[in-house]
């Protein structure tokens, strides 16, 4: 059995729209249920006690703003043996896709990260664009799978974290638990990715204090500098552009302020290793250098569209004596430069199309599109429509 869980705070429209997708879902026989939990709303939130596919809805009223907390309640509550992790703003392209992935995971897998759409940019050429954030052990929130066991075990989301970076947090303690975080693009989500409420100097505020109290939490001793160093100036770049440097500025201080109070759960590094993405990097590598015949033949390699943990990517390069070259013109190889598995997809379709004829490489495998057709059939004709060229 499936649940749903989806906290929703003051986003009547929003809510009411994503109700409207999850009714449309086939779920192929498989059982299934909502969970809303309302986190607080001034206006209290009222939905049906079922969609129209059937589904059975659950609305938990919170009297405090619990923020990503809320999921944990949801979960408390739960029936299902996987929880569907959504907000008020995402739902499942096909609801087959959804159990497919469930069905189809691995005995070590905790949770399963979806392939997530953002709404098509008609004021860009040929643009399908997926959502940011994440790495190949690392969910996006908005769009995962999660076994409740599992997800209860572990203690569910820190509630200190308010939003943002709560799932690799999430994430780093499944990995220390012993379990996998995979990514299945059978499970595809659009994320309408709502303007309200969205504040950049509360999100800045929030994302350089989570993510400096990650790395205190869990990066190796020798790793620690480095990846502090690392993200206090990636966020002080997006702030800057963001015009958000005080919210910086205080998440900063934030986590300054934890630093008494964080309890080391230093990482191993090969788990490490894991978490960052390097294991995937350092494969997907070698497998590249086989195909291609050695290093030799595969390098010198040119980093396109560098993102997050670029630097993770270098070093691998680095290990295996792959020269990087300065510029595509000069390179055997383009070789997408993020980890994030939304933009290195986004990055890929676009260097494929800049570049044709040339060898184009993502820093992980993330596995084919493989949307078999009973599931693309199921899927609303105008998601479908919307996304073709992605499927």
């Amino acid at each position: 059995m499936l649940t749903y869980i989806m906290p929703t705070r003051d986003r009547p429209a929003e809510l009411a729209r994503t109700l409207a997708r999850l009714g449309s879902l086939d779920h192929a026989g498989e059982a299934a249920e909502l969970v809303i939990v309302d986190n607080a709303s001034r206006q209290r939130v009222i939905a049906p006690r079922r969609l129209t596919s059937g589904l059975p809805v659950r609305v938990v009223r919170l009297e405090e703003n619990r923020s990503t907390a809320a999921r944990n309640v949801g979960a408390d509550v739960a029936s299902g043996k996987w929880l569907v992790m959504l907000d008020d703003d995402s739902s499942p392209l096909c609801g087959r896709g959804v159990v497919a992935a469930a069905r189809g995971a691995s005995a070590d897998a905790a949770a399963i990260g979806a392939e997530i759409f953002l709404p098509r940019d008609h004021s860009r050429k040929n643009a399908v664009t997926r959502e940011s954030g994440g790495l190949p052990e690392v969910i996006v929130g908005c769009g995962a799978l999660i076994r409740r066991d599992v997800f209860l075990s572990v203690g569910g989301y820190d509630a200190s974290f308010d939003y943002y970076a709560e799932e690799y947090d999430l994430c780093a303690k499944l990995l220390l638990a012993g379990w996998r975080v995979r990514f299945d693009r059978r499970f595809r989500v659009l994320h309408e990715k709502s303007a309200s409420n969205r504040d950049m100097g509360r999100i800045l505020r929030r994302l350089v204090r989570n993510n400096a109290i990650v790395a205190m939490r869990y990066a190796p001793k020798p790793a620690l500098r480095a990846e502090l160093s690392g993200l206090v100036s990636r966020y002080f770049r997006i702030a800057r552009k963001e015009h958000a440097l005080r919210g910086y500025a205080l998440g900063v201080a934030e986590a300054l302020a934890r630093v008494p109070d964080i309890s080391r759960r230093e990482m191993s590094q090969e788990l490490w290793g894991r978490f960052t993405g390097l294991a995937e990097a350092r494969a997907r590598i070698d497998r590249a250098i086989r195909d291609a015949g050695g290093p030799t033949a595969l390098g010198p390699v040119a980093i396109v569209y560098p993102g997050k943990n670029v630097a993770v990517i270098t070093t691998a390069l680095h290990e295996r004596g792959i020269a990087i070259a300065a510029d595509a013109g000069s390179a055997r190889t383009l070789l997408v430069g993020t980890l994030s598995p939304g933009p290195m997809l986004d990055a890929l379709d676009a260097t494929q199309r800049q570049f044709p004829g040339h060898r184009v490489l993502g820093a992980w495998d993330t596995g084919p599109v493989a949307v078999a057709q009973d599931l693309a059939d199921a899927e609303p004709r105008e998601l479908r429509l919307r996304y073709a060229a992605a499927s």
